[in-house]
C-alpha cells in the first residue's frame, strides 16, 4: 500500500513538473497563465500550439473544451481566447525557440526527424538568434528552412 502511494506521488510530482516546463515555454503575453492553468493540466501544449485558428474558432474551441469541463474563470474567458488567437492564430509564427516538436512538425511542414533535430539542436547549442541559424541543423532541408522562414519567430 505504500509502494502504491509514493508511485503516485512520484507520478504526480512528474506531471507537475512537466507542466510548469510546458507552461514557462508558452510565449510570454496577457493571458498565459490562465491558459498554463486551465489547458495544460489536461493536455499539453502541443495540442493547441500546433493549431492554428481564427479569433472565431479559438473562441469556440475554449468554449468546448470548458463544456468538458475546462477550468476557465468567466472573466477570463476572452483573455485565454486573445492570448490563443495572438500567438497560436492563423498569422501567428512559430516561436522557434520554445516550440515543441509537434508545432515545428504540424506548421513548418517538417518531417518527424527534423523537427526533433531542430528542438535537439536548439537544447545542446542554445536559442535561435535567426532563421539562417536553422540552416545549421543536420538532417533538415536548406529548402525548407528557406521557404518557412517568414513563419518563424525568434
Amino acid at each position: 500500500m505504500k509502494s502504491a502511494t509514493l508511485l503516485l506521488l512520484a507520478l504526480a510530482a512528474i506531471a507537475s513538473a512537466a507542466d510548469e516546463k510546458e507552461a514557462r515555454a508558452l510565449p510570454d503575453g496577457k493571458g498565459k497563465d490562465v491558459v498554463a492553468k486551465s489547458c495544460i493540466q489536461c493536455h499539453g501544449a502541443a495540442t493547441f500550439r500546433k493549431q492554428r485558428k481564427e479569433l472565431g474558432e479559438w473562441g469556440d474551441t475554449v468554449d468546448d473544451m470548458i463544456d468538458r469541463g475546462a477550468k476557465v474563470p468567466a472573466d477570463k474567458v476572452e483573455e485565454v481566447v486573445a492570448y490563443l488567437s495572438k500567438h497560436f492564430g492563423v498569422n501567428a509564427k512559430v516561436q522557434m525557440n520554445t516550440a515543441p516538436l509537434e508545432e515545428i512538425k504540424s506548421v513548418l511542414g517538417f518531417t518527424v526527424p527534423e523537427a526533433q533535430a531542430v528542438v535537439e539542436y536548439r537544447d545542446a547549442h542554445g536559442p535561435y538568434k535567426e532563421w539562417r541559424d536553422v540552416l545549421k541543423v543536420q538532417g533538415v532541408e536548406a529548402s525548407k528552412v528557406e521557404g518557412k522562414k517568414d513563419a518563424m519567430a525568434f
